[in-house]
C-alpha cells in the first residue's frame, strides 16, 4: 500500500478534486485486491482520515434525504454548515480525532417503522459525525471487498438493481431450474455475530486501526425511543452508512458455498452430466437478506436446500424466517423483490414463458397510498399539490415495475387512481355540478386527464414498458471503468 498516491496529504481539496483523487485510488485498491484474492490490505487508516475522502463521505451524507434528521446529538446535516467554523471546522475536527485515535461513535437512536402485519422494523439513526467515518469507511473498504462478492448477490451494490436479480431469476428458470426455494433471514441486521463478521472483515484488511473502528461502530449501541441505552453484542444497525455492506460481507458466505457448489461441475457439459446421474445444480439469487435458490433437479432437491440453508446461516448466528419459508414450482409462481414471477402459457400461442409483474401486495400498497393522498384528510389541500405528490408516488412505483409484464397492472391502476381523483374533486366542490369540474379540471392535453394550475395528473397507463436485459457476469463497477479510462 505504498506509494505516493496513497499517502494522506492533508491538502484541502474542492469537491471535483476530491472525487476525481477518491476514484483514483478506490480503483487502485480494487485492482490490487482483484489481482491478489488472498491479499490483506495493512495501511488503510490513513485513507479514512484522508481529506478528500471525508469531503467525498460528507457529499453523500448531505445528498441523502437522511441529512435533514438529527442522530443522539440532534444535529442536522444543515444546522453544521451554518453553525460556528461551518463545514471546513467540521471536517477538520473529525479528521483530528479519526487519526489521534479518540473518536468514539455515539450510540445510533432508534426509529421504528411500522411493517405489514403488524410488524416493526428497527432503524438506528447515527449522528451526522459518524455517518461521515462510516462513509469515509465504505469509501475505502468497498473497492477491497467488492472484488469477491458473487454475481449472484444484488442488493447494496454499486452498479446492480433488484431488476438484475429478477433477470437472473427468469434466465435460469426458462432453462430448467423449475423448482424454486425462497426465504428471507430472520432480523438479518439485527442478529449477525459480530466474532464471524469480524473475522471475514479480516480476512481482507489487516489494518487493526481499521478493525479497532469497525469493530466501534459495531458496539456504539442504541437508544431507544424510550430513552434506555441497549448495547449491541450482535448485528449491525440498519440505517447505518456501512451496515449494507457489512451485511454483505457476512452474507457472502451464503454465495460461497452455492458459487462453490456451481464451479465444482466445470462448465454447463459437467452440470448436465450431474443431472443425467441424478443430481441437482442450484442457482443462488440474493437480494440483500432476500433470497431464492433456483433448482434444477426434482422437488426433494428443492426441500433439502431448507436444512442445507439454515446450516450456513447458523454459523453467521443467523435463522431463517419459517412464515416466508418455502418450495414452490414456477407454475405456481413466488413474489420476489414486489415482483410476481411466474410461467404461464403466451397469450395466442402454446408456448409456456416466465413473466414478472407487481405483486398483489405491491399493487395493493400503491392503491393505499392514493387512497390516502385522496382522502378526506386532503380535502383542503391544493389540486395542484395533490397532484403533484400523486405524480411522485406514481412515477416511482411504474419506473420500478416498467420492466415487467406490467400493462394491465398500469391500466388497473389508472383506472383506480382516475376514479379516487373524481371522488375527491366531487367532494371538494360539492355544490358544483360535474361539468364545471370538468370544464375546471380537464387535461387541455388529454381527454381523460386532470390538470390543475397546469399540473397534469400522472397517467401510469401512458408509461411504455422496457424489456430489461439480463446482463449476467457483465455489470461493471465504477472502478474498473476508471481502470480501463487510465
Amino acid at each position: 500500500m505504498s506509494g505516493a498516491t496513497l499517502v494522506n496529504t492533508g491538502v484541502p481539496f474542492d469537491a471535483a478534486t476530491a472525487a476525481s483523487r477518491v476514484l483514483g485510488i478506490q480503483s487502485k485498491l480494487h485492482d490490487r485486491a482483484a489481482a491478489d484474492p488472498g491479499r490483506r490490505f495493512d495501511d488503510l487508516f490513513n485513507l479514512v482520515a484522508d481529506p478528500a475522502f471525508l469531503l467525498q463521505a460528507w457529499r453523500r451524507v448531505r445528498a441523502n434525504t437522511g441529512a435533514r434528521t438529527a442522530g443522539v446529538d440532534g444535529w442536522t446535516a444543515y444546522e453544521i454548515e451554518n453553525t460556528g467554523d461551518g463545514l471546513a471546522g467540521f471536517l477538520a475536527r473529525i479528521r483530528a480525532d479519526v487519526k489521534a485515535r479518540v473518536f468514539v461513535p455515539l450510540p445510533v437512536a432508534e426509529r421504528r417503522i411500522p411493517k405489514s402485519g403488524g410488524k416493526v422494523r428497527r432503524l438506528g439513526i447515527p449522528t451526522i459525525r459518524d455517518r461521515v467515518v462510516q462513509a469515509s469507511l465504505k469509501l475505502v473498504l468497498e473497492p477491497i471487498f467488492e472484488t469477491g462478492f458473487s454475481s449472484s448477490s444484488y442488493g447494496f451494490r454499486p452498479g446492480r438493481r433488484a431488476q438484475d436479480a429478477i433477470e437472473d431469476v427468469i434466465h435460469h428458470a426458462r432453462v430448467g431450474y423449475e423448482w424454486v426455494f425462497e426465504t428471507d433471514i430472520a432480523a438479518c441486521f439485527d442478529e449477525i455475530s459480530h466474532p464471524v463478521l469480524m473475522d471475514r472483515v479480516r480476512a481482507r484488511v489487516g489494518d487493526k486501526k481499521v478493525l479497532a473502528l469497525v469493530k466501534a461502530f459495531l458496539h456504539a449501541g442504541v437508544l431507544t425511543g424510550e430513552g434506555d441505552l441497549r448495547n449491541t453484542p450482535s448485528g449491525t444497525p440498519q440505517g447505518g452508512i456501512l451496515s449494507p455492506l457489512l451485511a454483505n460481507i457476512a452474507l457472502s458466505a451464503i454465495d460461497e458455498h452455492f458459487d462453490a457448489q456451481w464451479d465444482r461441475h466445470g462448465g454447463n457439459t459437467g452440470r448436465r452430466r450431474h443431472r443425467r446421474r441424478g443430481g441437482a445444480t442450484y442457482r443462488l439469487v440474493r437480494y440483500a437478506d432476500d433470497l431464492v435458490v433456483l433448482v434444477h433437479g426434482t422437488v426433494g432437491h428443492a426441500h433439502a436446500l431448507r436444512g442445507e440453508v439454515a446450516d450456513v446461516a447458523a454459523r453467521l448466528g443467523l435463522r431463517l424466517a419459517a412464515d416466508k419459508t418455502r418450495t414452490v414450482h414456477i407454475d405456481d409462481g413466488f413474489d420476489f423483490l414486489g415482483f410476481r414471477i411466474q410461467r404461464h402459457t403466451q397469450w395466442g400461442t402454446d408456448r409456456r414463458r416466465v413473466y414478472s409483474y407487481p405483486s398483489v401486495k405491491a399493487a395493493k400498497a400503491v392503491r393505499a397510498k392514493v387512497k390516502e393522498m385522496t382522502g378526506r384528510q386532503t380535502m383542503n389541500m391544493d389540486p395542484a399539490v395533490v397532484f403533484t405528490r400523486l405524480g411522485q408516488i406514481l412515477r416511482g412505483w411504474t419506473n420500478y415495475y416498467r420492466h415487467g409484464a406490467s400493462k394491465i397492472a398500469f391500466s388497473e391502476l389508472d383506472h383506480y387512481v382516475w376514479h379516487r381523483v373524481w371522488k375527491w374533486l366531487r367532494r371538494r366542490h360539492r355544490r358544483r355540478h360535474w361539468r364545471w369540474i370538468v370544464r375546471t379540471y380537464g387535461s387541455p392535453r388529454d381527454r381523460w386527464g386532470y390538470a390543475a394550475d397546469g399540473v397534469d395528473l400522472f397517467r401510469p397507463a401512458a408509461v411504455p414498458i422496457q424489456r430489461y436485459l439480463y446482463r449476467g457476469n457483465a455489470i461493471p463497477l465504477p472502478w474498473s471503468r476508471q481502470s480501463e479510462n487510465s
